[in-house]
């Protein structure tokens, strides 16, 4: 086989197709975001504005943040130096889960590298430890979701998006006797969108099954300690395992899953993604545990307040201009575009022209033909920046023809 001219292959399919992804190389400055420096492949530099960071509140930037990551650098040096079981855990570590647990009104919690492999581990771990168990999964749920179901060699039901009564009739079709555990999010932050946690929570309760929430693009930014929409909803204690990140709205990296403690143990004893990973680095866990610890005070609401009203704002702003944004009420902005080469073109006019930065979501991020330009604004995105924006979106629009029929939520 000529390997070589396979690539070849695969990668042109790519750029005939229009959504071959392509890395902005920026430079993100301290204390100046949502400013950064782009740094062109031509060697040359241009000053931009983020609009599609998941650094939602900013707190990648946060002092607090900042110095509590100094004190873990100093006091103890760059990585962990293993796995949790074999000298990788420390007390910041300890203090992290901690945090956590706290936040979601846990018995404890677990860290992992990402959410994504939290994900991963997780639901591929849980029919280990309930033989015979049922999964059903939200047709839209993340891919990382997605695949520890797959992997996990179980039974698995696909239910309709957000669509209870879909998720009742694949229940009522199994053994009621079976281990069942429903998996969803909170917020799909594609179309920001938010799941029906209150109903699916009282089926759960109904036919005895486990719920799993996916929480990644809701910590922080809902209820009043930030813990996410189940707590904003009063749903919180009804979940059974919380999942989330600590790379979006906490500003720094990892993710985690948050549950009883038996549940936490089992999973933590039986999980390859946790039990041969590298520890995150005591300095990053020293972060991520003041972010939390910050947004869980009233000076964290300040934040979710601004960013709702700046959101808010430039909704509005959009819709105005007859731009076919998708509102579902959530902190998310996605305007659609449905073509993905005049995606990328958008994208590109508004980087090299306006120095605005927004990346193209384009399949498999979302099905063919709803490919959007995604923005998330945050509370240190000022009014003239919004303007800005605006103004751009407006000629860009004009330019190139495309349709301003708002789009029903």
């Amino acid at each position: 086989m000529d390997y070589d001219k396979a690539l070849d292959t695969a990668i042109q399919r790519l750029h005939d197709e229009g959504r071959y992804r392509t890395f902005i190389d920026i430079e993100r400055k301290r204390g100046q975001f949502p400013h950064a420096v782009w740094r062109k492949p031509d060697g040359s530099e241009k000053d931009i504005t983020v609009w599609c960071g998941n650094d939602y509140l900013g707190m990648g930037q946060h002092p607090a943040v900042l110095a509590a990551m100094h004190e873990a650098l100093d006091a103890t040096g760059a990585g962990s130096g293993g796995t949790r079981n074999i000298s990788g855990t420390t007390v910041y570590h300890k203090r992290l889960e901690a945090e956590i647990a706290d936040l979601h009104g846990k018995e404890a919690a677990l860290v992992f590298s990402s959410a994504y492999v939290a994900n991963d581990a997780t639901l591929s771990t849980l029919p280990k430890l309930f033989p015979g168990l049922i999964i059903y999964s939200d047709a839209l749920n993340h891919a990382s979701m997605i695949e520890g179901v797959r992997r996990n060699g179980g039974a698995k039901r696909i239910f309709r998006h957000n669509d209870v009564a879909h998720l009742r009739e694949l229940i009522a079709a199994d053994d009621p006797a079976a281990p069942k555990l429903i998996a969803f999010e909170s917020i799909y932050s594609m179309d920001g969108d938010f799941g029906p946690i209150r109903e699916i929570c009282d089926l759960a309760e109904e036919v005895g099954a486990l719920t799993y929430l996916d929480e990644v693009h809701a910590v922080g930014m809902y209820g009043p300690r930030g813990a996410g929409v189940a707590e904003r909803d009063g749903q919180m204690a009804r979940v059974d395992i919380i999942n989330a990140t600590l790379g979006k709205a906490f500003g720094v990296f990892g993710g985690y899953v948050a549950a009883s403690a038996k549940m936490v143990d089992a999973i933590r004893s039986y999980a390859p993604g946790f039990i041969f990973t590298t520890s995150l680095p005591p300095v990053v866990a020293a972060g991520a545990a003041a972010s939390i610890a910050f947004l869980k005070t009233a000076e964290g609401q300040k934040l979710r307040d601004l960013q709702q009203s700046h959101a808010r704002t430039l909704k509005l702003r959009l819709r105005g201009m007859g731009l076919p944004i998708i509102d579902h009420g959530s902190h998310i902005v996605p305007v659609h575009v449905g073509n993905p080469v005049h995606c990328k073109m958008l994208s590109d006019m508004l980087l090299e022209h306006f120095g605005v930065y927004v990346q193209p979501i384009n399949f498999p991020t979302v099905p063919r033909g709803t490919e959007r330009l995604r923005f998330t604004p945050s509370p240190v995105h000022d009014p003239k920046q919004i303007d800005a924006l605006v103004r751009a979106m407006d000629t860009l629009w004009g330019q190139c023809a495309l349709n301003r029929a708002e789009l029903s939520a």
